[in-house]
């Protein structure tokens, strides 16, 4: 089933001249899977996830979600879809106020969403939840009094992970959500998301440059140039047979450990696999 559709989507900024972020995109994501939107820094993914979060909204195209038009929605509509919809954000601890304590960060959702958290008694349901959710993601519940700046980068972005989940949401947007963190937090948290998809049954759309991990995580990807998609196709298609040249650019200019293993690479021909 077709959860979130896009449909010839373009987004301009500024004039004189106009520069066109994200140019005429048309995509669908499958309740379930895992969409990796991959491309260079500045080739529009960012901007395109916000127009589809409708946190922007664009110059033309409609972003249609569970086969609604998000842009014909009334403000209390609109409301109800966002339940449905959540982000987690590359830098956990820029999404954070540092003022705030853990259990507020993760109840944050539920209060504005769900009057029944307010209150003295909602805030005693809302710390149970909060403790459900922290140990949803590895997290004790005993760490709710605790701040951010007491937190590893991986511990925060868990916190993140747990304040998505608190709505539980049909549609994550995972915006570069291990670059910022080392390599063995980093299949730790990609762990944890799989794990949280198949129990929860999330769909992603897991934005990265990062081709390693979109081709451990990834159904699907789509591949952005200049504000333009270029390739879409499976996740095992696109990586073992690239069809557009940008999208081989880009697998040759993944690490390779093995400088032989390198070599051989570079010298196939350009449609065998990569």
């Amino acid at each position: 089933m077709t959860l979130l559709e896009l449909d010839g989507l373009r987004k301009e900024f500024g004039s004189r001249p106009v520069h066109v972020a994200v140019d005429d995109v048309s995509l669908t994501v499958t309740e379930g899977e895992t969409l990796a939107l991959v491309g260079e820094s500045g080739c529009g993914k960012t901007t395109l996830t916000r127009l589809l979060l409708r946190l922007m909204e664009p110059t033309a195209g409609s972003v249609r979600f569970d086969g609604q038009d998000l842009a014909a929605l009334s403000p209390a509509q609109l409301r109800s879809v966002r339940r449905q919809m959540q982000v987690v954000l590359q830098d956990p601890y820029s999404s954070m106020n540092p003022r705030m304590r853990i259990s507020d960060i993760v109840a944050e959702p539920l209060v504005t969403h769900d009057p029944d958290a307010r209150g003295r008694r909602g805030r005693a349901r809302s710390r149970e939840r909060v403790g459900e959710l922290l140990e949803s993601v590895g997290l004790p519940a005993t760490i709710q009094d605790r701040y951010p700046h007491e937190f590893s980068g991986g511990q925060r972005q868990r916190v993140s992970i747990a304040r998505a989940l608190a709505l539980e949401p049909r549609l994550v947007v995972l915006d570069e959500p291990t670059s910022a963190l080392d390599v063995s937090v980093q299949a730790q948290v990609l762990d944890l998301l799989a794990e949280l998809q198949q129990r929860l049954g999330l769909t992603y759309v897991f934005v990265s440059h990062n081709l390693a991990v979109v081709r451990q995580v990834a159904d699907r990807v789509a591949v952005m140039r200049h504000g333009k998609l270029v390739e879409v196709g499976a996740a095992a298609d696109v990586f073992g047979a690239p069809q557009h040249p940008y999208t081989r650019q880009l697998l040759d200019a993944v690490p390779v450990p093995d400088p032989r293993r390198a070599r051989r690479t570079r010298s196939r021909p350009r449609t065998e696999a990569v």
